[in-house]
């Protein structure tokens, strides 16, 4: 995806702008800096509303959106699981009879 200029995935994208809110008192509640953009093939979203400035924030949010992207492209590595050493089951399996006598030793005598 990075390979895409930012022309190409602004032209893949809806692009919206709205009143960012929030501090900056008057001039803030009265422009439309925040910008949204929508990737139309895959749905993401990314918002930015960080600067007082539109451009500043179009460029925040289609860095954004490059970055959702990619991590949602990304393959995983298939974990390879790895044996349990014969040392340690032989530890585990130890530590369970020990459990187990110590629990017995609990238990009310038979009667016989």
């Amino acid at each position: 995806m990075s390979s895409v200029s930012d022309e190409k995935l602004l032209a893949r994208c809806r692009v919206e702008t709205f009143r960012a809110g929030g501090p900056g008192g008057q001039h803030q509640n009265r422009t439309e800096s925040g910008v949204r953009l929508t990737h139309l093939p895959t749905g993401v979203q990314a918002v930015a509303r960080d600067s007082p400035s539109q451009h500043r924030n179009r460029k925040t949010a289609l860095r954004r959106l490059r970055r959702k992207l990619e991590k949602r492209n990304e393959r995983k590595a298939r974990r390879i699981p790895t044996r349990v050493p014969k040392k340690e089951k032989r530890k585990r399996l130890e530590s369970k009879r020990r459990r187990s006598r110590k629990k017995k030793l609990r238990k009310p005598p038979r009667e016989e």
